[in-house]
């Protein structure tokens, strides 16, 4: 590792105080709920990351220790311990305390960085109850101590050592989180990812809490190219050989992977300095525009497209892509302030034009590989021209039919998106107690015959050949895919509605698959909603009480006794409620519980969707023996 002494304490800036992160701690990490509190935990590792990137480190260790506080080490440079000239106290100090203060706005400090552009570590210090930080530096070791943003012992030095690097321990506040409990699993992913994003960097995640104690470590020397694999895990890959290709242009550095598998699926993952950009941006454009003209370029070439062919288009040439687009920006533009998606103009060029490089290369020197590609892409076209005659079909349709929506749809009067909701239904049965229970302004009624269509292993064409498929995509009004128009959306709430056995789950497990893999919008937008129907009806005494969940129920036999009870109701389905209790549980916005389904891992997501409904039964097996002592309310 590359040992400078260029980052000291004239590479960190002051640009302002620390101000308001207390009072507004949403505006810093987004919000105080499970994923802001585990945001704080990213943005120590990202700074950790920052110093790997930079080549000084090569190994971050993150441990939930047994009283459920955190710590972060890395064997990096250690932060600065010299006196800062524009403040006059230890330059760590100034990073822990001031508000955009850090290595990463003069230049000389990183070249590229993620996390919070100095944000980071005096964010995660303003909320935390307490935090403390070591820094092994030149034989030697510093430690200082904090509490809710503010100094509690000057810098000192406490022993020797031979170590270097930096250690962060912090206890998150529980005047600002609603829950202070960290999630291994939520944090194993996340360190994965940032594993294989950074070639050769060694990330361990241990739990020492009693009862949930685990390890788990991560070290990819292919990087990206491992990604791309653990991507295509569960699928049958279309070729052996991973694409990839690495190279600078125009000072911006790009990594590129690649493999097809056999689905219909485009599975692309875009980051920038090792951000998530899950909306893409111009390094997406510029891979795509790449890939795209390559390809045609070679087919004409080798001869597989005649001149009387049409090109093939960038969505047949993705058909069943998996892939992962890593660039590293010294000055990155983000869109928005989720920086989940990439402005910086200067990097569609530079991506079109190293995937242009490579992949020629690539494509000349693997024939056969070539050829799949290409083969593939002219399957995808023409399932494609069929998929268009069937939306064609579907448009013209709900055009005719503007007088009478689709299949047994009760809408609702109002006529404001916003206002308005619309429940799918399991069943004929459960569908006319939903009609009788709603209110008949706002919410509208669609009930399903049956389960739907696995569209994991169906194309476009059969997807839109289904009525029941059809007769959604007419009544949210959006159209799907590449027609898919979030401004036309009749309904502000898609509620699924199923009963609470394994034919419900699976139902709701059919119609995820639908939204994920063909109208994700709808889901990042927020607009999808899960209707949580009690399980249990317990009367006494002439009182009737919901109950949602088996602790639930317990908690209530404490309350109130078990003597005396006249009657436990257990719920297999909807259908077995009357409007009134259907309308007084799972409908009534003043009384409803609703689940709203989020969109914040798209790799996890994929995964298990992938595992679950796609061809191979194998990790199906594997998912159920993995988390079948986990299980809860399963109806035998």
């Amino acid at each position: 590792m590359n040992m400078s002494s260029e980052y000291n304490e004239n590479q960190i800036q002051v640009l302002e105080g620390l101000e308001a992160v207390r009072k507004r701690p949403g505006m810093y990490i987004g919000s105080t709920s499970t994923q802001g509190l585990h945001h704080l935990v990213y943005e120590i590792v990202d700074n950790a990351v920052d110093e790997a990137l930079a080549g000084y480190c090569d190994e971050i260790s993150v441990i939930i220790h047994e009283d459920n506080t955190i710590s972060v080490k890395d064997n990096g440079r250690g932060i600065p311990i010299g006196i800062q000239a524009q403040k006059g106290i230890p330059a760590v100090e100034v990073v822990f305390t001031i508000l955009h203060a850090g290595g990463k706005f003069g230049g000389g400090g990183y070249k590229v960085s993620g996390g919070l552009h100095g944000v980071g570590a005096s964010v995660v210090n303003a909320l935390s109850e307490w935090l403390e930080v070591q820094i092994y530096i030149d034989g030697k070791i510093y430690e200082q101590k904090y509490a809710r943003g503010h100094v509690v012992t000057k810098l000192q030095e406490i022993g020797k050592t031979q170590e270097h690097g930096t250690y962060i321990r912090f206890k998150p506040d529980t005047e600002i989180f609603e829950d202070t409990v960290f999630q291994f699993d939520i944090l194993k992913k996340r360190l994965r990812e940032t594993a294989f994003l950074t070639k050769g960097l060694k990330i361990s995640i241990t739990d020492q809490r009693e009862g949930k104690k685990q390890q788990k470590s991560f070290h990819y020397e292919g990087g990206i190219k491992e990604f791309v694999a653990y991507i295509n895990q569960y699928r049958d890959t279309l070729y052996d050989n991973i694409f990839y290709a690495e190279g600078e242009k125009d000072g911006i550095l790009i990594e590129v992977a690649f493999q097809h598998n056999d689905s219909a699926d485009e599975n692309i993952h875009t980051f920038v300095n090792n951000i998530n950009t899950s909306d893409g941006g111009t390094h997406l454009i510029g891979f795509k525009s790449g890939m795209t003209k390559t390809i045609n370029d070679y087919s004409r070439k080798a001869g597989i497209l005649k001149e009387s062919d049409k090109n093939l288009t960038g969505d047949d040439v993705r058909e069943g892509l998996a892939a992962i687009v890593s660039i590293k920006v010294a000055e990155p533009q983000f869109e928005g302030q989720t920086k989940s998606k990439l402005g910086n103009s200067e990097a569609k060029g530079a991506v079109e034009s190293i995937v242009n490089e490579y992949l020629s290369y690539f494509l000349e020197e693997n024939p056969a590989i070539g050829r799949l590609i290409v083969e593939k892409g002219i399957l995808a076209s023409r399932a494609r021209e069929a998929a268009k005659r069937a939306r064609e079909l579907v448009r013209r349709k709900s055009v005719l039919e503007t007088s009478r929506l689709p299949g047994k749809l009760a809408d609702c009067s109002d006529k404001d998106p916003v206002n308005c909701e619309i429940y799918i239904v399991e069943g004929d049965s459960a569908g006319g107690s939903a009609k009788g229970a709603r209110d008949q302004r706002i919410q509208a009624i669609l009930p399903l015959r049956g389960k739907i269509l696995n569209v994991e292993k169906a194309r476009m064409d059969k997807i839109l050949n289904s009525d029941e498929i059809k007769n959604m995509i007419t009544a949210f009004g959006t159209g799907v895919d590449t027609d898919f128009d979030i401004t036309k959306l009749r309904y502000h709430k898609i509620v699924i509605m199923t009963d609470a056995d394994v034919d419900g789950a699976h139902i709701r497990t059919l119609l995820l698959t639908l939204f994920y893999r063909h109208m994700p919008q709808l889901i990042k937008a927020g607009h999808i909603y899960i209707a949580q129907p009690p399980l249990y009806r317990v009367e006494k005494n002439k009182e009737h009480y919901y109950v949602y969940d088996d602790k639930e129920l317990e908690n209530l036999y404490t309350r109130i006794g078990r003597e005396g009870i006249k009657e436990v109701q257990r719920y297999k389905g909807l259908g077995e409620m009357d409007a009134e209790q259907l309308w007084d549980t799972t409908m009534d916005p003043e009384h409803r519980i609703l689940k709203r389904v989020d969109l914040e891992d798209a790799v996890s997501a994929d995964e298990i969707f992938t595992r679950l409904m796609g061809d191979k039964v194998e990790p199906r097996r594997e998912f159920i023996q993995e988390y079948a002592e986990k299980v809860q309310n399963l109806d035998i």
